[in-house]
């Protein structure tokens, strides 16, 4: 199955593998994007990323507005030139920020107004204004301007903000017609947590071409069977020939999950977020770094890692790292946590193409799942 942006090339059950095709190459999938929030993954280089293996990272809409702008950006060259990446960028809309300084930002028709949380000045994000913007980054994969409806939002509210979403993402698709330029323009799917108002959110974005489709407004407070509830529903609606966005959920029994739903790609700031408060992500499981235990520990932090931490360091020496607060750290274990993400991606991948992702989810399970337990 192929779209003129995406194809399929394998299932085992609705997990999935297939190939992104973007302005800067072709990206297999189901893969995971490190966020590079303003135009830099947090203590990783793009020659890191390189090494890594990672092909498509994610910039921020509306923190590369306020700064240094979208404009100096463009006259840069854009943000791959500007960055020095070589592989795909994905930038989102920059709802979601603004949804998380909602006392800073009013919503109307229009768009959203909002007051910069830097320096207080005004501005106002139209969805034709987002589209604008993402073009003058470069982006390979851009997003529509959405609300993203906060947890414990009644039925009627969620109702009304998923028309507003839908009208905005007519004026998106009208601002950027399919084959417009360079960038992929992606849906994004809202709805709350009503069944029937995701279904409407599906076959009206649907129908109106993207060239991908996002499921947003999950991991907002939400327990995690809720969210792979909705998760599970509202993926299963989705047109199999484009392909689809789980936006800002990220840890390894989630990714996990949504590729068992059907999930081709995932951002999230965890594992790098955690790589500098000293949580690492293992084949053996989780690791707290700054444990004791890890003092006198000579061996490397995962016996099945290849990644420039393991084949180097001793467990022993980025506990002390950590714990002096050395900078040195967060790069090591930045490094290591994305390393995992991404192995994990190839491992499903493969798991998917011999038929055996079942085995390889329950793998996971067994490694992660005090997630579920925990709650």
């Amino acid at each position: 199955m192929e779209s003129n942006f995406f194809t399929l090339t394998a299932c085992d059950g609705s997990a999935r593998t297939g190939i992104l095709h973007t302005a800067h190459g072709d990206i297999p999938t189901p893969i995971f994007m490190p966020v590079g929030t303003v135009g830099s993954v947090k203590a990783i280089a793009p020659d890191d990323l390189a090494a890594i293996g990672a092909p498509l990272i994610l910039g921020n809409t509306y923190h590369l507005y306020l700064r240094p702008g979208d404009e100096l950006v463009a006259r840069m060259g854009g943000l791959h030139r500007f960055a020095s990446f070589d592989g795909a960028i994905l930038t989102d809309s920059g709802g979601f920020q603004i949804f998380s300084l909602s006392s800073l930002a009013k919503i109307s028709e229009d768009g959203v107004e909002f007051r910069s949380h830097l320096d207080g000045s005004k501005h106002l994000f139209t969805p034709e204004k987002v589209i604008a913007i993402q073009r003058n980054l470069g982006s390979d994969v851009m997003m529509m301007l959405d609300e993203c409806v906060p947890y414990g939002a009644d039925y009627s509210y969620t109702r009304r903000s998923l028309g507003l979403t839908g009208r905005w993402a007519q004026r998106a698709r009208t601002a950027y017609p399919v084959h417009s330029g360079p960038g992929l323009l992606f849906g994004i799917v809202q709805g709350g947590f009503f069944e029937d108002l995701r279904k409407r959110a599906v076959e009206e974005i649907a129908a109106l071409d993207f060239d991908g489709l996002a499921i947003g407004g999950l991991s907002v407070g939400e327990s995690k069977k809720q969210m792979y509830e909705t998760l599970a529903y509202t993926a299963d609606l989705l047109p199999q020939d484009k392909a689809h966005y789980l936006m800002g959920v990220g840890t390894p029994l989630d990714l996990i999950e949504g590729i068992a739903c059907g999930i081709d790609m995932f951002d999230c700031v965890l594992p790098t977020r955690n790589a500098r408060n000293g949580t690492l992500y293992t084949s053996l499981g989780k690791v707290n770094i700054k444990r004791r235990e890890y003092a006198e520990d000579q061996g490397p932090l995962d016996p099945n890692c290849s990644c420039y931490t393991c084949r180097t360091f001793s467990r022993a020496y980025l506990r002390h790292l950590y714990v002096s607060h050395e900078l040195l750290s967060y790069r090591l274990n930045s490094l290591h946590n994305l390393t995992y993400y991404l192995d994990l991606m190839r491992q499903a991948r493969a798991a998917i193409a011999g038929k055996s992702f079942d085995a390889f989810k329950r793998h996971v399970e067994d490694l992660y799942g005090e997630e579920l337990s925990a709650e």
